[in-house]
């Protein structure tokens, strides 16, 4: 997560305030200078944290904080609340023209931030909400952009429209929604030309775009790694073009975040989304108050929720959650539990959403052993599919074949084999493990799985 030294910091700030029975002004102002110190370390923008931190104090050392039953608790609550504000409050979402009028969106940004792949990641989202996309290829400079764009496409199962690399992109943008409007595509999605640079030459071509085809969204795609640049340029492009939102991109990798804290308030443009991962699902609509509870350490249940229903397979759920209940859980069911978690972003994925959990990335790490989980998992594959679901066959001499095809020494084999049995017993006695009435049978991790270790 891109926010895990800041997040570290500022617990370790809150636990200080927590600690203290009472808080004095000084306190406070100390909790602060650190909070501040935490933030530019993030790269956060100076005068962003600058008047942060002042509008923090200023709630903060208010009669109503420093006198009440848990003072430490409101300086917390009111850090949570400022960030919120910083990062734009509301949520903002893509406008689209009423009825079946085409909504042209206009992708641009600078080479190698992933604004190819994500033009494919938002016609992905907007078809879950029941619109048709047609991506068109107006990087008609880089070297295989169309192919890039069209090997995309095809995996969201989206349209795509191509002249080549011979035409004018505007020309082609005006091709594209004439074609649009004759196939029944209701979003048209530019994918143009990015350079290393911002040039005078990038930024002349876009405005062309704009100037000859309605555009209706212009979204900027930054990498969040490159910090207080990507707010720099979102600056830069807003002044040339005019942005309508931006998509931070990167925000898995390992940055330091202070991009998403800065840019609406130094561009005044909102983030509309958050790029978390390579693949074409790994695209969230940006929520300010989740994010802020991510950077604090509290979690954020609601995206989990939301990944869970995207992802996971509601009807193998039901079936491994009544399985379980009965105790009949076998191999087959552990492997699918297991390719559920992968589609999730896997097990340390999911902890670091709990709230609590985000905090301590570095335990987690620690505890989910990734070379664990893939010996488990090569263990279980090289069983028998009767074997895996029947367990009672496997013998000493299965077992020992089953050693050796997966790499590892016996004992390993039957360790995990005897922790998976008594994870069996396990979810048979505890049936609350697996979700009770009303939970429709969520229970932490897909299918209400605990995993064997």
């Amino acid at each position: 997560m891109a926010f895990e030294s800041l997040t570290d910091k500022l617990q370790n700030v809150f636990k200080n305030l927590r600690s203290k029975g009472r808080l004095t002004e000084d306190d406070v102002k100390a909790a602060l200078k650190e909070v501040k110190m935490a933030l530019l370390e993030a790269d956060v923008n100076f005068k962003v944290v600058k008047q942060f931190v002042k509008s923090v104090e200023e709630r903060a050392v208010g009669a109503d904080v420093m006198n009440g039953l848990n003072p430490g608790q409101m300086v917390i609550k009111i850090v949570n609340e400022e960030m919120v504000s910083l990062m734009g409050s509301e949520t903002t979402e893509l406008t689209f023209q009423p009825g079946k009028a085409i909504t042209v969106i206009m992708m641009c940004g600078l080479q190698g931030a992933g604004k190819t792949t994500t033009t494919a990641k938002i016609a992905g989202k907007l078809k879950q909400k029941g619109k048709k996309s047609l991506l068109v290829a107006c990087d008609v400079y880089r070297p295989a952009a169309i192919k890039q764009l069209q090997v995309n496409a095809e995996k969201q199962n989206v349209d795509v429209f191509s002249m080549g690399d011979k035409h004018k992109p505007v020309d082609i943008a005006k091709a594209a929604i004439e074609h649009a409007e004759k196939n029944g595509h209701n979003v048209v999605i530019l994918d143009t030309a990015g350079r290393l640079q911002i040039d005078e030459a990038m930024m002349a071509e876009l405005q062309e775009i704009k100037e000859k085809v309605t555009v209706h969204q212009t979204l900027l795609v930054v990498d969040a790694m490159t910090g207080q640049d990507a707010v720099n340029i979102a600056k830069e492009f807003d002044e040339k073009i005019g942005l309508d939102g931006v998509v931070l991109t990167k925000m898995d990798g390992d940055t330091r975040g202070g991009a998403a804290l800065s840019v609406k308030a130094v561009t005044g443009k909102p983030i509309i989304y958050v790029g978390m991962g390579e693949k074409l699902s790994d695209l969230e609509q940006f929520y300010p108050d989740r994010m802020a509870g991510r950077i604090l350490g509290m979690g954020d249940v609601l995206s989990l929720i939301e990944k869970v229903q995207i992802d996971v397979d509601e009807d193998k759920e039901k079936q491994m959650a009544a399985k379980m209940k009965k105790g009949k859980f076998d191999f087959e069911d552990y492997l699918e539990s297991m390719n559920q978690m992968k589609k999730m972003g896997g097990l340390s994925y999911i902890l670091g959403m709990m709230p609590g959990m985000g905090a301590k990335m570095g335990d987690i790490e620690s505890m989910v052993d990734d070379k664990q989980l893939s010996r488990m998992e090569a263990i279980v594959l090289s069983m028998t599919q009767a074997e895996r679901q029947n367990p009672k066959l496997l013998n000493p001499s299965r077992k020992h074949r089953i050693a050796k095809g997966a790499g590892v020494d016996i004992s390993v084999v039957n360790r995990f084999i005897k922790q998976f049995e008594q994870s069996q017993k396990m979810m048979k006695q505890l049936p609350g493990m697996l979700g009770g009435k009303g939970k429709k049978g969520r229970g932490g991790f897909p299918g209400g799985f605990k995993l064997p270790f």
